[in-house]
Order: structure tokens, then C-alpha cells, then sequence
């Protein structure tokens, strides 16, 4: 497994290099990893493939966001930097993301491709977005972006 393996290496590192921020987040991200392949166990091959582990580092990064607003909100400024940095880290896992402006155009492909015009048609369009994105975008951004496209003007 690739990403799998860069952040078991990663960890390696930061332990040996003392770097407490990348070795909390890499095991957090490694932790988010082990818990679903353990919820596929029931299935012949419990392995996630990197699509899937881009997803998790995704709902990874979109958790320390969330918290990041909350400590805002609560005036608790000390939280945040670390936070950022632990961001920062697991994004050095994912590949490079889509501009704007690319991601609308590979959705406009496929709303065209497959004849979607309804909002009906969403998770269709959603599932092969995904599926061709390979964690180069949210889902959450995709699915801002397709409610647009596919909302009657």
C-alpha cells in the first residue's frame, strides 16, 4: 500500500527526529486508517486502497478545521497553530488538489458524459467525481459544485 506506507515511514521519522506534531497527526491519520480497515474486516480483503485512505486524511484535515473554528469561537488561540501544523502535515500525504476551475470542468465532463440535468442525478454524478478526483478534492467541495450545476437556475 503506498500512502499506507509513506505515513508508517513518516512516523518512523518523526519519532526518531523528535517532531511531536507530525508524529501526533500521523498517528491520529494511522489510527482513522486502522479503525476502517478493521469495520471492512468482514470482507476477504480488509486493505484499503489509497482512493479510500485519501478520503480519511480528507474527514482527517476537515476535522482539525472544525475544531480550529471551535477554538476561535471559544478564545482559545493556543489551540490553533498546532492544529494548522497537523494540517499541514497530513496534506503532505495527499496529492496535489484541484483548482476551482479544474474541478468545475471535470464535473461539467461528466454531467454532460452521463446526461445528468436533475439534481435526481447528484449521486451518480458524486460517485464518479470521487472516482476520478482520487483525493485531489473534498467531497464536500464536489458536492457544492455539482448542487450548482445541477440546481434548476
Amino acid at each position: 500500500m503506498g500512502v499506507k506506507t509513506d505515513l508508517t515511514d513518516a512516523l518512523r521519522s518523526a519519532i526518531k527526529e523528535k517532531d511531536d506534531t507530525s508524529k501526533n497527526a500521523i498517528r491520529l491519520a494511522l489510527s482513522a486508517i486502522k479503525l476502517a480497515e478493521t469495520e471492512k474486516c468482514i470482507e476477504k480483503n480488509p486493505e484499503l486502497d489509497d482512493v479510500k485512505i485519501f478520503s480519511i486524511l480528507q474527514k482527517e484535515i476537515k476535522i482539525r478545521e472544525e475544531t480550529i473554528a471551535e477554538a476561535v469561537k471559544a478564545d482559545r488561540e493556543g489551540m490553533v497553530e498546532p492544529l494548522k501544523n497537523e494540517i499541514k502535515v497530513i496534506e503532505g500525504f495527499l496529492p496535489p488538489r484541484l483548482t476551482d476551475d479544474e474541478l468545475t470542468e471535470e464535473i461539467n465532463n461528466v454531467i454532460s458524459n452521463s446526461n445528468a440535468t436533475t439534481i435526481k442525478h447528484m449521486g451518480m454524478v458524486m460517485k464518479t467525481i470521487i472516482e476520478n478526483t482520487q483525493g485531489r478534492a473534498s467531497n464536500d467541495r464536489i458536492s457544492k459544485i455539482v448542487r450548482n450545476l445541477l440546481s434548476p437556475k
